[in-house]
């Protein structure tokens, strides 16, 4: 009996119960959602400005892939709060990548097509 108190003494003091961790992890979830959409300015910037030139393709390639990683850890975890913002985060990230190689594309053909008499 004095075990079991001192062990939900302990737990309470590092750091709550399981409500504690189930709010926590919604709110992470819920954040990493918003990180995960904050691509979506840099998509419109690019949009607006017709341009790419000031985006790099690799970096984006780069966390796209960690990306995937953490969909597969989470999916490995069983982690719908892992699984979820990630998901959201790699195809914003592809759209992204997207949007820029188009754009990249069509200044290349403007730029071929002015310098031709």
């Amino acid at each position: 009996m004095q075990r079991a108190r001192h062990l939900r003494t302990e737990r309470t003091r590092l750091g709550g119960g399981e409500s504690d961790r189930t709010t926590l992890g919604l709110v992470a979830a819920s954040w990493g959602v918003i990180m995960a959409l904050s691509p979506v300015m840099q998509i419109r910037w690019m949009m607006r400005l017709r341009s790419s030139r000031d985006v790099s393709i690799g970096y984006l390639l780069v966390i796209v892939v960690g990306f995937a990683i953490w969909i597969a850890y989470g999916i490995v975890i069983r982690d719908p709060a892992v699984v979820g913002p990630y998901t959201v985060a790699f195809i914003v990230g592809l759209g992204t990548i997207a949007v820029a190689v188009h754009l990249r594309k069509l200044q290349e053909r403007r730029a071929t097509h002015a310098k031709v008499p």
